[in-house]
């Protein structure tokens, strides 16, 4: 069992999540297991109940946990399904002290950081570790942070412990440039390093996040002063035009290969024609479509991160450039829709909570419905997409969900029974993969190519089934139940091209070498809006 640590130093938000994922799909390709998580030093227990605005999405594992939006980037790179075994946070850690504390089991001992934070920390990579070949582990944070040194101590011990030919240090950090100067400097990273040297850690490998090239002068420089060898001074520029590329790029600067030397693994050069296509896919597209994305959280590019990724997915898989729109609901609400939609190939509504920028979102819907355009509802959007139907095809006026009205005449969405009665807002929606059975010939099963799947939720409301006859009377197909429940799960809409709501999150088993069904089908729907939307615009 090999161990690879993630540190960051300098500033946040580094890209050392996007390192960690890619380092791991080339070590997959080399045919190695592979499995990732996320230390975060942060007290809340997890991020479920943390603003948008300021931690970006809550991102949803098979088994419910929601965990940090790292481990969308570990899964859309590698193959592995993760558990909520592969995100630690401070409140984690604590919870679980202070309950032993209570309980007795320190038999009167004084509970202290070291040893019984730091063991914890040291639990908990021995569970995620087991069944693999390597585990790396990404530590939130930069280094110097006050909380994140219980986690670097543990890291130091753990270490220790296993021995350092099974543990591999790589440290991200910012080598800047000064305009004035006209030169990259590298006192920053020498001085995050001294931080991590000061703990007892020696970095094996630094990950330099740059906008210039580093010359050899700087990489022997960062060697000399930070003790690491010049061939591990890696070089990681800002890429190009995706994401997708950074495994190329790490493999091109001897990532992979200086790792699995350290840890003295036998592993094949890696095979890498499948992120090669990826990337030919991206930079040379045949087609090009705009999709609107209407949403509330449009300041944040992180809040609606795994639905822009999967879109990408969907034009990966149909050889197109995806331009993806972001329109702010209230901006609809003010304005109308054919100043923001009119012209576009899609749109996709996203989830969310709270009734800010709802009529701005149902005014989207039926903008798409009565115009033919393409439509994917996620979560509150397959509601958005109910909420509209009731009141302008069924007739019911002032139809809503209890969610923004608790007084409406018809509550064609509402609370789950199992939600009325809960007081605590953390990790109490219906949470995780549950499976749906899908209607013959519908969007949904051509799409899937099967009656049968499962897919991860996070909602509190839902469809009401009391106005399911009349709304199946109109035109509304349920396409998709869960078959514990006989709660409605996709939506779909008669008479029109592409029309369809989930009420789970799709986005969130979707990579770009095996784009999500149902993302692959709407852009697919797209291209043919935009064709249709061409031939409608030359001159007879």
């Amino acid at each position: 069992m090999k161990y690879i640590f993630v540190t960051g130093g300098v500033v946040s938000s580094l890209g050392k999540g996007l390192t960690a994922a890619a380092l791991g799909a080339l070590l997959e390709q080399r045919g190695l297991t592979t499995r990732i998580q996320k230390f975060d030093p942060y007290l809340n227990v997890d991020p479920g109940t943390m603003n948008p605005f300021q931690h970006g999405e809550v991102y949803v594992l098979d088994d419910g946990a929601e965990t940090d939006l790292d481990l969308g980037h570990y899964e859309r790179f590698t193959s592995g399904k993760l558990s909520r075994f592969n995100n630690l946070t401070s409140g984690q850690i604590y919870e679980s002290i202070i309950k032993k504390e209570r309980r007795g089991d320190y038999l009167g001992e004084t509970v202290q950081v070291i040893p019984h934070v730091t063991n914890e920390i040291k639990e908990r990579l021995q569970l995620a570790g087991e069944g693999v070949n390597v585990l790396i582990t990404e530590i939130g944070g930069t280094i110097g942070d006050i909380e994140g040194l219980p986690f670097i101590e543990a890291l130091r011990q753990f270490a220790l412990e296993v021995g350092k030919a099974n543990v591999f240090f790589l440290h991200v950090t910012l080598v800047p440039s000064l305009r004035a100067a006209g030169e990259l400097k590298t006192k920053p990273t020498q001085q995050s390093v001294a931080k991590l040297r000061e703990i007892g850690i020696q970095p094996d490998m630094l990950v330099c996040r740059t906008e210039q090239p580093i010359t050899r002068e700087i990489r022997e420089k960062l060697s000399l002063f930070c003790n690491v060898p010049v061939e591990a001074v890696i070089e990681e520029m800002d890429v190009e035009s995706s994401i997708y590329e950074l495994p190329h790029m790490l493999h091109r600067e001897g990532t992979d290969e200086l790792v699995v030397k350290a840890l003295g693994l036998d592993a094949p050069e890696p095979p890498l024609d499948e992120w090669e296509e990826v990337v030919r896919r991206l930079k040379e597209p045949k087609h090009l479509l705009r999709i609107a994305m209407v949403g509330k959280y449009m300041e944040l590019q992180d809040s609606y991160l795994s639905v822009n990724e999967s879109l990408i997915h969907g034009g990966i898989r149909n050889d197109s450039e995806v331009k993806v729109i972001r329109i702010d609901a209230e901006d609809i609400e003010r304005d109308g829709c054919e100043t923001y939609l009119q012209g576009l190939d899609g749109v996709v509504v996203p989830g969310g909570f709270g009734d800010r920028g709802t009529q701005g979102k149902i005014m989207a819907a039926q903008y798409a419905r009565e115009n033919h355009i393409p439509y994917f509802g996620l979560c509150l959007g397959m509601q958005i997409g109910v909420i509209e139907f009731a009141r302008n095809v069924v007739g019911l006026e002032g139809a809503n969900s209890t969610e923004f009205d608790k007084e409406t005449p018809h509550p064609v969405i509402h609370i789950m029974e199992d939600q009325k009665n809960l007081s605590d807002k953390g990790a109490t929606m219906r949470l995780g993969a549950c499976p749906c059975h899908l209607k013959p010939n519908s969007i949904a099963a051509q799409s899937y190519g099967k009656d049968e799947v499962s897919e991860r939720h996070r909602h509190r409301f839902e469809f009401n089934n009391k106005y399911r006859k009349a709304m199946e009377d109109n035109g509304l197909r349920i396409s998709g139940v869960n078959p514990e429940r006989d709660l409605v799960e996709i939506v779909e809409m008669e008479d029109h091209p592409w029309f369809v709501g989930v009420q789970f999150h799709p986005e969130f088993q979707s990579k770009p070498t095996k784009a999500h069904p149902l993302f692959a089908s709407f852009i697919e729907a797209g291209l043919a809006q935009t064709l249709r939307r061409k031939q409608q615009e030359q001159p007879a």
